[in-house]
């Protein structure tokens, strides 16, 4: 069969129930609210008896959970595939493989993360022996604009996809110290953009701190994804900050042409 066969006939063989399914999940995935059986068939624009019967089946699979409230969650079958995934990519195994031949972060937890809209998602991690408040997961998401990984990764677009990004939406606050509004993140994404790097100064856990920095070329547009050290509140002095941002521009280097390739 050729090429030009095989594109005449892709339409045929798409399965329009797996597309919906697939929106279905993206829905999930991406809202910051919990969202029921009606609020998932008016965003699909599908009649409510036709979303509970992908609901029910992405739920047998694993793919969903139902809570005792009605609404619909992520299952667990979602991270089983993502490890497969990462497994298979070798992400996971060449970042801990770079963080061995650095000899670095044994104490501190370092961790690998991309973008899915305004959530991060950790690709790999390895927590460290300090009790920071965090235990980094593969598959685990935290908001960008509380997170050192976030922020790097953000740092990466303009002001106006920031803006569109965040459009219609509330920043999530999980300390006291997280961002709240868009305007002052824009303030701190321009001192990213101006040092080089990100800081999470206790605003996704009290008592955390991070350093996080961008992998990517500037020419070639958004960072393709970020690394990150959390250390204690208290033990971020000057230069341990300055050896970290160096160790982790280092790290971002060294993984850089793997996410290329993965791309």
């Amino acid at each position: 069969m050729t090429e030009q066969t095989a594109l005449r006939d892709l339409p045929k063989a798409i399965v329009p129930s797996v597309l919906k399914a697939a929106r279905l999940l993206d829905q999930v995935a991406t809202s910051r609210d919990a969202l029921a059986l009606g609020e998932l068939s008016a965003r699909l624009g599908l009649p409510k008896s036709s979303t509970l019967a992908l609901c029910t089946s992405l739920t047998v699979s694993g793919l969903l959970k139902r809570y005792d409230d009605g609404t619909y969650h992520l299952g667990t079958r979602v991270v089983d595939l993502a490890h497969a995934y990462l497994v298979r990519t070798d992400v996971a195994k060449e970042f801990a493989q770079a963080l061995d031949a650095l000899k670095v972060f044994d104490e501190e937890g370092a961790v690998l993360a991309v973008r899915d809209g305004t959530d991060v998602v950790y690709m790999a991690c390895r927590n460290g022996n300090q009790p920071v408040g965090v235990s980094y997961r593969i598959g685990m998401r935290l908001p960008a604009s509380c997170t050192a990984t976030g922020k790097a990764l953000i740092s990466t677009l303009s002001d106006s996809e920031v803006k569109a990004l965040y459009r219609g939406k509330r920043l999530p606050q999980l300390t006291t110290n997280s961002c709240t509004t868009v305007g002052a993140l824009l303030d701190d994404l321009r001192a990213v953009r101006e040092r080089g790097f990100a800081t999470d100064n206790e605003e996704t856990r009290d008592g955390m701190c991070c350093i996080g920095v961008p992998i990517g070329e500037p020419l070639d547009g958004p960072a393709i994804a970020a690394v990150a050290v959390s250390m204690l509140k208290g033990t971020d002095t000057p230069a341990k900050r300055e050896k970290a941002v160096e160790t982790l521009k280092e790290l971002a280097q060294m993984l850089l042409h793997r996410l290329k390739m993965l791309r």
